[in-house]
């Protein structure tokens, strides 16, 4: 089991303070998730904890081994999937799994994975953007990297793939720790084990739907909409 620690974790903008001695533990065999309204650092966590935007102050650990946010992209030990696109666009589907994996099992679990064979000939530009993201996600998540950071995953996903995406995570989850972001609270909360808001600066445990209500990410007629 491999574990990851994240303490003192501080991000300002000038005199804007976005984010506060957060801390966040997450190990392999789990699923976070991270709430919080537009513009409370969600997704400027994940890249402070990836090293792509610089920290004022982070702690990361990982099992015993401190590291900067300089060694975690060289270490291998966290994979990232942005919500911009990363993969070449003027080439087929195929090609670019294979740029990825030479490893015979890597590339079968992509290309047997359910969806793939229905455009695996297509160029990544000529993808609709569920196929894109389903994609990009099934990559991310067969590197060897012990730990996972989505954003926004199941963003402008159809119901079919949101159902596949599940699956996915859940198989992801047996080898490997995940944390996510996303505003599709339900689709979160039926695979997370555990849930936190970021609030004023701050990172508040949530239980339930009721939680989000309470710290005014949602409305209660929101509910079930």
């Amino acid at each position: 089991m491999n574990f990851l620690n994240i303490t003192n974790l501080s991000k300002s903008y000038g005199k804007k303070v976005l984010l506060k001695n957060v801390s966040l533990k997450c190990k392999t065999g789990e699923i976070i998730g991270i709430f919080g309204r537009n513009g409370t650092g969600k997704s400027t966590l994940l890249k402070l904890i990836f090293g792509t935007v610089k920290a004022d102050s982070i702690l990361i650990k990982i099992n015993s081994k401190m590291f900067s946010q300089n060694a975690i992209i060289p270490s291998k030990k966290i994979a990232y999937l942005p919500q911009d696109t990363f993969l070449p666009k003027e080439q087929k589907v195929r090609d670019v799994i294979s740029l990825f994996f030479s490893n015979e099992e890597n590339l079968d679990n992509i290309f047997y994975s359910p969806q793939i064979a229905g455009f695996e000939k297509v160029r990544v530009k000529d993808l609709s953007l569920v196929q894109l993201r389903y994609l990009e996600l099934l990559i991310i998540g067969n590197l060897h990297h012990p730990f996972l950071m989505l954003d926004e995953p199941f963003s402008m996903i159809e119901p079919i793939y949101k159902d596949v995406i599940k699956d996915l995570l859940l198989k992801l989850k047996k080898s490997k720790g995940i944390i996510l972001t996303d505003h599709y609270y339900n689709d979160v909360l039926q695979i997370t084990d555990r849930n936190f808001i970021l609030k004023d600066s701050e990172k508040i445990e949530i239980k339930n739907t009721s939680d989000l209500v309470k710290h005014e990410y949602l409305r209660s007629n929101e509910l079930n909409t």
